[in-house]
């Protein structure tokens, strides 16, 4: 498949939502780790937010209002440091689409650029500080590498989330630089970053949405 329009999003959405609420308790314990053990209560209610929001009001709503709500929805039920963050993402991956008819690889390329940017900005993170951009920009990087590929939405999922595993894996070798996690310092080695967990488990769920949606 080379495209999808905007009313079959709402059920990406629906699949964020159900992934976060699952792995809640993952999250809580794995933030734990080297943080405030809020990570996964957070992500929980951002999504939930973020669905209802996108579900309900906005189903029928062009694909950029659509990642946008989403943002705005996040922003104002998750006000925390990963919350903004995710906010943001979405926030600016939303403006890139702002005249797209269609959801092909391109401008997912487009989304996820402009998302892993908008983090890197506005979290003043850098690549190897142990962050979610360390996953948000090898995502990012894949869809670019399948766009210009000309590869169809289902493999340019399937490759994006493979990058996103291979980076989060990475992350454990990495020592953190940002947030409660940084007083961990060396500490922090050796345990995979809770951000760019959160990072992963969006493309995992992405490439789910677009093998399905493909069948």
């Amino acid at each position: 498949m080379q495209s999808l329009d905007a009313k079959t999003l709402p059920g990406l959405f629906e699949r964020f939502a159900a992934r976060f609420e699952a792995e809640r308790d993952a999250l809580i314990a794995l933030d734990g780790k080297v943080g405030d053990s809020d990570l996964g209560l957070t992500m929980s209610k951002a999504f939930m937010a973020a669905r209802d929001k996108v579900v309900g009001e906005f189903a029928d709503a062009d694909i950029s209002t659509q990642f946008k709500q989403a943002g705005g929805a996040i922003s104002k039920a998750a006000p925390s440091t990963m919350g903004t963050l995710m906010a943001t993402g979405f926030l600016r991956g939303g403006k890139a689409l702002a005249d797209a008819e269609v959801l092909d690889v391109a401008g997912l390329a487009a989304f996820w650029r402009a998302y892993a940017d908008g983090v890197a900005m506005r979290g003043k993170a850098q690549l190897g500080d142990k962050t979610v951009l360390d996953v948000l920009d090898p995502i990012a990087r894949a869809y670019e590498a399948q766009a210009e590929a000309g590869a169809t939405l289902e493999m340019a999922g399937a490759a994006a989330a493979q990058a996103a595993s291979n980076a989060l894996e990475a992350t454990k070798e990495l020592v953190a630089q940002h947030g409660k996690a940084a007083a961990f310092q060396e500490k922090s080695r050796g345990v995979q970053d809770a951000g760019g967990t959160v990072a992963c488990m969006l493309a995992e769920e992405l490439e789910i949405f677009l093998g399905e949606a493909a069948n």
